[in-house]
């Protein structure tokens, strides 16, 4: 048996919140150059304190580089894991799409 890589055991011990974390840095930062403390916290829809105290746990557990007033990015191992959810939530919804007939509009709420 193959054992598997720290980004595989890393992902099976994340909450759905680091996730959705990871997930909106990932979506953000295609279109803004710097993905600040704020920018974050109203994509989320959570209080700027929030995200700073989560910031400060992915960047322990070295998913993001986090500088205070500079704004977040991704590591390798950040984007990796964000790469995973998103392509999940696609799945998601293509199945409601085509299994159970969603329409496209009414898919990534229930995703």
């Amino acid at each position: 048996m193959i054992p598997p890589s720290a980004n595989d055991t890393l992902k099976h011990r994340l909450s759905p919140a680091v996730e959705n974390y990871l997930k909106a840095i990932y979506t953000l930062q295609f279109s803004h150059p710097q993905v600040s403390t704020s920018l974050l916290a109203e994509h989320i829809g959570v209080k700027p304190a929030s995200v700073t105290g989560m910031l400060k746990t992915l960047a322990e557990m070295n998913l993001v580089s986090y500088t205070p007033y500079r704004g977040v990015e991704l590591t390798g191992a950040g984007q990796q894991i964000a790469l995973e959810v998103v392509r999940h939530h696609r799945l998601i919804e293509l199945y409601l799409v085509e299994a159970l007939g969603y329409r496209w509009d009414e898919v990534h709420g229930e995703a």
